[in-house]
């Protein structure tokens, strides 16, 4: 009789310790999940104005004609991921200048009117100097002065 009510207590014990167990394991997993995402999120957190001068590279004012008779005054702003970056896009100047002059003489003093003009510019000059680079990428272009006569 002793061995049948020892039983039933032998195996609750055995869920409790089972449910204490998965219950530790689910806080364990809940804490890691939480501390990877704020890792995260401090990762992931915009560079501060000094980070961004820091790994910026400037195109001086350039003029060129544009594709419906007018001509353009601009300079721009690149930013870049890292020095090393930036470094890259400096020696790249000249191919970036190349880029710049060629997208500029496709367009007409229309198309970069207004902010979505400027924008599809930037993104496009984004697109296409990322396809040079090879120790880093472009985050950004800046339109620093801009000129149309």
């Amino acid at each position: 009789m002793e061995n049948e009510q020892k039983a039933p207590k032998n195996k609750l014990l055995t869920i409790m310790v089972v449910l204490m167990a998965v219950i530790l394991l689910a806080g364990a997993v809940a804490v890691v999940i939480i501390l990877k995402s704020a890792g995260g999120e401090a990762a992931d957190k915009e560079p501060s104005i000094d980070e961004v001068i820091e790994s910026s590279v400037d195109i001086p004012e350039m003029t060129t004609n544009l594709a419906s008779d007018d001509f353009i005054r601009i300079s721009f702003k690149i930013q870049t991921d890292s020095p090393e970056a930036m470094d890259e896009m400096t020696k790249r100047d000249f191919q970036a200048k190349d880029m710049i002059i060629q997208k500029l003489s496709e367009m007409t003093a229309d198309d970069l009117k207004g902010e979505a003009g400027k924008q599809k510019l930037t993104e496009t000059l984004k697109t296409d100097l990322n396809s040079i680079m090879q120790d880093g990428k472009v985050e950004a272009v800046y339109i620093t002065s801009y000129i149309i006569q």
